[in-house]
């Protein structure tokens, strides 16, 4: 499976941005942040990009910043993860048919990356798809990530409108996926009440009752 090396040189922009974060924390993790979780499973969830001093920091996925206080525990409650998550790598937490990636593997700045950064990103998202032999859901977490998932299996922006709590049935192969939808579990959505832990965790029910009964 192909990923990107840590001076992955792909992105100028990012790669500046790297390199002045390199001089500001220098005990940051700053290059691109790694998947966590097994290729086996058969969810995959899709973050927009890594937060500067979340997984930027840390190196895993939503781990140091709110996203993760609310997406781990969530995990653990539908059976997706073990141990308690507390904001750093080392602290135990094993995820359990699920893995978590970005569309983007690096910080970019206003955490707002560009289509040049998603595109340049895509071959190792399309490496990661392929190795996923067991994949039945993709849970996009806001609408970057959707439209990342959306293209990265060949199909056009306008294929399937996102939505939080969205279900779409899409192909790969020739066989049958799961693009599930949710708003962005980050501060800011959570703070004006955009997604409620009621509305993320919907979105999870409906997710372990697909690969419940899945063949």
């Amino acid at each position: 499976m192909d990923a990107p090396a840590h001076d992955c040189p792909l992105c100028p922009r990012l790669v500046t941005f790297r390199e002045d974060n390199q001089a500001k924390f220098p005990d940051f993790h700053n290059g691109p942040v790694p998947s966590f979780g097994s290729t086996s499973s058969r969810l995959l969830i899709v973050g927009l990009a890594p937060g500067l001093k979340g997984a930027n920091r840390t190196a895993r996925p939503f781990t140091g910043d709110y996203a993760g206080d609310l997406l781990y525990p969530t995990l653990k409650k539908f059976g997706f993860a073990r141990g308690n998550y507390d904001a750093h790598p080392d602290d135990g937490v094993a995820l359990d048919d699920c893995r978590i990636t970005n569309a983007v593997r690096c910080v970019p700045p206003q955490n707002k990356p560009v289509g040049a950064e998603v595109v340049a990103c895509r071959p190792f998202f399309a490496s990661e798809l392929a190795a996923m032999t067991n994949l039945k859901v993709v849970l996009a977490l806001g609408g970057l990530a959707h439209k990342a998932t959306l293209a990265t299996l060949g199909y056009t922006q306008s294929a399937f409108k996102f939505g939080h709590g969205a279900m779409h049935s899409v192909e790969r192969d020739g066989a049958h996926l799961l693009l599930a939808n949710s708003y962005h579990c980050s501060r800011y959505n959570t703070n004006t009440g955009r997604l409620t832990t009621q509305m993320f965790e919907d979105v999870f029910t409906a997710v372990r009752t697909h690969l419940d009964t899945a063949d």
